[in-house]
């Protein structure tokens, strides 16, 4: 069985969610095989999490010059170590670095890549949501080996134990990869919410949230659940909540289990970066706004007496 290349996300010590999923979708596609990418002592904290998750083989290319430069050495020693294996198929996450990752193994392999993928078939067949969530497509790579990122929270991760044995990858980066260098890392305050991009539930906020005071509404109701907290354009440039959470098309795309929209009247931009979402449930005192056409669920009514009443009755069942 040929194998399946799935380079780790990992924050910190810890394996980010959307790992385990290419593990999990892996699977269908032949033996599913981690690859770690990262500084001296990189991957021994995590092999425990990816064997867990069915890594049949972890692949470990740890050195400072990866550490220490931006994402060139890690395309490169990934590609090294394509020609070398002959992978099914390569699974990077569908982030910022590996988006840039795999489109620099495309070039270096003169291979297709596919983006934003949520399903991926044995024959290499991708499944993907395009132009702002109103599409879905079926995509293949020209070229013998699919090389695809996929979006977190595409699918439920499954554990299935694997023999997770390491394999120590040989590290040679030349200067070309070099050129960009990490000076300073800082790393940013994190609380006890999940990521957003991660996240299984998520509660958003809108404009109809009314001010960054009301917002401890929205916070107390994803504690409550465990969930992110997001917020639409609206409520980010009105100065409600931060930037940094805002869902949609110029902000994040989220695809969690549940999303719950507060106060949000639904516009395209914020829909585009949510509406791949298993269940929506929407709370809205307009009865006309948009994001009713796209909720699984919907309430009509004023969300300051909504949710007190919702969050009173997590309370009473937990």
């Amino acid at each position: 069985m040929a194998e399946v290349l799935v380079v780790v996300e990992a924050a910190g010590d810890a394996v980010k969610k959307v790992t385990l999923e290419m593990l999990t979708m892996a699977r269908g596609l032949g033996e599913p095989c981690a690859v770690v990418l990262g500084g001296p002592g990189a991957a021994a904290p995590l092999t425990a999490k990816l064997g867990e998750f069915g890594a049949e083989k972890i692949y470990v290319a740890e050195s400072d010059e990866i550490a220490g430069h931006l994402v060139a050495p890690k395309a490169s020693v990934l590609a090294k170590l394509v020609k070398e294996t002959g992978p099914a198929a390569v699974l990077i996450a569908s982030t910022q670095e590996g988006k840039e990752i795999a489109g620099r193994l495309a070039v270096k392999l003169e291979n297709g890549v596919l983006t934003d993928v949520v399903s991926l078939d044995a024959d290499g067949t991708a499944t993907q949501v395009v132009f702002a969530g109103s599409t879905i497509v079926k995509s293949t790579v020209k070229g013998d080996l699919p090389i695809v990122t996929v979006r977190p929270n595409s699918l439920t991760p499954a554990p299935q134990a694997g023999a997770a044995a390491v394999s120590n990858v040989d590290v040679a980066v030349e200067d070309k990869d070099k050129l960009a260098t990490v000076v300073n890392r800082v790393a940013e305050a994190k609380g006890a919410r999940p990521e957003l991009t991660e996240a299984s539930i998520v509660v958003s906020g809108g404009r109809g949230v009314g001010s960054a005071e009301n917002f401890k509404l929205v916070e107390e109701l994803a504690d409550l659940l465990g969930a992110a907290v997001g917020a639409s354009r609206a409520a980010t440039d009105s100065g409600f909540y931060p930037h940094a959470f805002q869902v949609g098309q110029t902000g994040k795309t989220v695809s969690p289990q549940l999303y719950i929209a507060l106060g949000i009247s639904g516009a395209i931009q914020h829909r585009a970066g949510m509406q791949t979402s298993k269940t929506i449930v929407a709370v809205n005192k307009d009865t006309e706004a948009p994001i009713f056409e796209l909720a699984d669920f919907g309430v009509v009514g004023d969300l300051f007496q909504v949710v007190p009443q919702a969050a009173e009755e997590i309370r009473k069942r937990k």
